[in-house]
């Protein structure tokens, strides 16, 4: 049982190491959005909400999710005693459309808090099986070949698993080229956030040639019809990520042929119950599935790396360490990767990081608490 009495809204404000450009704009400083979510027996847990500063990969913003939280999603969990974390799903869900990533951000800390009281790792409460995941690094759009070729050996050479490499028209089958010809062996990918239309199809299908573990989401996020004509015309696996915001939508992929590989963020979903049954409806079907990455802070990281230790995480996910985006992190220890690529599940209770709740009151720059 829990009972959620306390929600405590903070927003920090980090510099990313370097500035990450995809197909729809560049981000230097990430606003990052943070939840404390507290019962009433002295337990408490922090959460992320993953919502960005401008609606470009959802309408979801960081602004709007703050309200959401206040006026409609606290007031639905707070004092309310649950059975299960999985229950906070439908009380968030009747009569309350979309608001995925605020939804999300309380629902995740009801499943931490749920395995801070219980003492337990949050990835075994959820079924995980993974001792360790194998880690993928996204590299964002460059200034040249050149430039990616020289990213990416670097990220080969610190034993990544996967290569992602974000495109756009222009700046895509060359680019890509390039680096497959500089890495023949190189585990790549490449991904368009919805940066294509059916008629750039020609152009997609070039990216055939490279051996691409996939390319993800080309077409316009709410167009399955269109992604199923294109998955016709290629021989490389598509990815969908901003398409899936359900297990409906999810099973809409596979009955349509849409993608054979699906991206699970479980901010984007609504949260843990939703991620896991998407997971598991993937499982049954034998649609592999990796988890991506919203510049998580390392409190959202935990609770990617917990969910990507469920079996049918097959591909490796966008775990990068700490170090990758931020000169320091707010959680010890930081997460690291191993030479071998891989990035460790902690086995401690709750999420399995220490919070940095000092660093975290130096950059604060917006506070609420909802009782």
């Amino acid at each position: 049982m829990i009972r959620i009495q306390q929600i405590d809204l903070v927003e920090i404000r980090m510099p990313l190491v370097e500035p990450f450009q995809i197909s729809s704009g560049t981000q230097s400083n990430r606003r990052i959005f943070l939840l404390r979510v507290a019962d009433g027996d002295g337990h408490q847990v922090w959460a992320e909400c993953v919502a960005t500063e401008l609606p470009t990969y959802t309408y979801e913003t960081i602004d709007a999710a703050w309200i959401a939280i206040r006026e409609w999603v606290a007031p639905r969990v707070l004092g309310v005693e649950f059975k299960d974390p999985a229950d906070l799903h439908p009380v968030l869900e009747k009569n309350f459309r979309g608001n995925n990533m605020a939804k999300a951000g309380v629902e995740m800390g009801a499943w931490g808090l749920t395995a801070t009281i219980k003492g337990i790792a949050l990835s075994k409460l959820i079924g995980g099986t993974r001792e360790s995941i194998p880690t993928g690094i996204s590299i964002g759009i460059q200034s040249s070949p050149d430039a990616l070729v020289e990213k990416a050996r670097a990220a080969a050479k610190a034993g990544y698993r996967k290569i992602k490499l974000k495109i756009k028209p222009g700046m895509d089958v060359s680019f890509v080229k390039a680096v497959r010809t500089a890495l023949p062996d190189a585990p790549l990918m490449a991904d368009a956030n919805n940066a294509y239309t059916l008629d750039d199809a020609a152009t997609l299908a070039k990216l055939d040639d490279f051996k691409l573990i996939m390319l993800e989401q080309p077409l316009d996020w709410q167009d399955f019809v269109r992604h199923a004509e294109l998955q016709k015309r290629l021989k490389t696996p598509l990815c969908l990520d901003e398409s899936i915001s359900n297990v409906d939508r999810a099973q809409d992929m596979i009955t349509l042929k849409a993608g054979r590989i699906i991206n699970i963020k479980p901010g984007r979903v609504g949260g843990f119950r939703q991620a896991i049954a998407i997971h598991d409806l993937c499982q049954k079907n034998g649609i592999p599935v990796w988890c991506g990455g919203m510049l998580e802070s390392g409190i959202g990281r935990a609770y990617n790396v917990a969910l990507a230790s469920l079996p049918n995480f097959s591909l490796p996910g966008d775990l990068s360490p700490s170090a990758r985006y931020w000169e320091k992190d707010i959680v010890s220890p930081e997460w690291t990767m191993s030479s071998e690529g891989m990035v460790t599940v902690p086995t401690g209770p709750g999420i399995g990081v220490t919070v940095d709740v000092d660093r975290i009151d130096n950059l604060a720059v917006r506070r609420e608490t909802v009782r």
